[in-house]
């Protein structure tokens, strides 16, 4: 009696959280992060306990074989919207359909070769074998795929491992005992329910827990970047700035303004499509050009900063004019006027050495003077602020000095 009304309150608790998956997928408009798969999960195995309880004692009958099909396919489903969930694309109908004709075809023979007790094992296996390599895979996504996640995927691998232990062990126990081993009321099956109905407790909430955090990192994402090129907008900029400054190993940053030369002519020749084309071709070749690190930011129309972390006013300068030439040299893809691809040339201007956050004003006012005097003397040039200048002289005659006491 006890496993039994377990089983009949996780069908209600399996069915009313699996409304609420499909309640909130309707309001993810465009990516749904695989909520309405797990809501089919979670109606495929509240209906399955449905059966099992309106089925009455183990046997063969057809409410039985639909039970055990649907008790396999709702594992797959959930797995199917754990890929969904992390991106990746996964059909679920067709394979669905597959495997359900098959395990239900599958059943009819164990029946009619092996009896009724081996279609019981059968199920029970191969229950812990589809377990066992969801456990296996989400212990490699904590390594690879969902290394932000890995907390959560450290404690779903723990969870879902219970649930292969538990069929595995009913496995053994069909073996040994038969059908006694699925009495309702044996110890076991308690337990085995007992444990359904926490992981059923824990794991909805936990799912919608991570598509709440999920939606939460891609909100703040999308405040900290410019939307049209990708790069880092001036709140991104300052919170990357503040974050690589609070280390205690980091060393000064260099101020790179980066601007495109003759911008309006590109947009009043070819139009602004083509502009904005520009736009992302610069902030691809500024993000290719600068280190690893180093942080790559739209600061407004055709103004873009690049801040070099842990450098010297020279490794700052070789950063300019890489990104310099790189632009010079390359042609804008799929923008081309009649006859000639488009090309663009960019003016920086640099700034001198930083240490903390409250001094970006201060060094973003230093490279937009050197970048309007680079602006009068020609364009397409580098251009050092008069102390990035003064600390680049000072270095160079130091390093004079120190070769001439050698």
């Amino acid at each position: 009696m006890g496993a039994t009304l377990i089983v009949g309150m996780l069908c209600v608790h399996l069915l009313c959280f699996g409304a609420m998956f499909l309640l909130i997928s309707t309001r993810l408009h465009g990516r749904k992060m695989g909520m309405e798969v797990f809501a089919i999960g979670n109606f495929l195995l509240g209906c399955a306990y449905v059966l099992q309880l309106a089925g009455g004692a183990p046997g063969w009958n057809a409410m039985s074989v639909v039970n055990h099909t649907l008790t396999l396919c709702a594992p797959a489903v959930y797995a199917v919207g754990a890929m969904r969930f992390f991106g990746r694309a996964a059909p679920l109908w067709r394979p669905l359909l597959t495997l359900a004709v098959a395990y239900t075809a599958a059943q009819v023979v164990a029946q009619w070769t092996l009896g009724t007790a081996a279609r019981y094992a059968m199920l029970a296996g191969a229950s812990a074998l589809l377990f066992a390599a969801m456990t296996a895979t989400v212990i490699q996504g904590a390594r690879s795929f969902a290394k932000d996640l890995r907390v959560e995927m450290v404690l779903f691998a723990a969870l879902i491992g219970g649930i292969f232990a538990l069929n595995a062990m009913k496995f053994v126990f069909i073996l040994q005992n038969g059908l006694e081993a699925l009495d309702m009321d044996s110890r076991f099956q308690t337990v085995f329910y007992l444990y359904m109905s926490f992981l059923a407790t824990v794991l909805a909430p936990s799912i919608i827990w991570l598509v709440l955090r999920r939606l939460t990192d891609e909100l703040r994402a999308t405040a900290a970047h410019d939307p049209l090129t990708r790069l880092l907008n001036r709140r991104g900029l300052l919170d990357g700035l503040q974050a690589h400054l609070r280390s205690r190993k980091a060393g000064p940053a260099h101020l790179l303004i980066v601007d495109i030369d003759h911008f309006k002519r590109i947009n009043d020749t070819h139009g602004h499509q083509v502009g904005d084309t520009v736009l992302c071709h610069v902030a691809d070749l500024l993000r290719d050009t600068a280190r690893q690190g180093d942080l790559t930011c739209r600061l407004g129309g055709e103004e873009f900063v690049v801040i070099c972390l842990d450098t010297d006013a020279e490794g700052a300068l070789r950063l300019a004019s890489r990104a310099r030439t790189a632009i010079e040299n390359s042609d804008v893809a799929a923008a081309t006027a009649p006859g000639s691809p488009i090309r663009c040339t960019v003016t920086i201007g640099i700034s001198a050495d930083f240490a903390a956050p409250q001094e970006l004003d201060r060094a973003l006012q230093e490279a937009d003077a050197a970048l309007y005097r680079g602006k009068h003397a020609g364009r397409n040039r580098v251009e050092a602020s008069d102390a990035a200048a003064q600390a680049g002289s000072a270095m160079e005659s130091a390093l004079h000095a120190a070769r001439a006491a050698h």
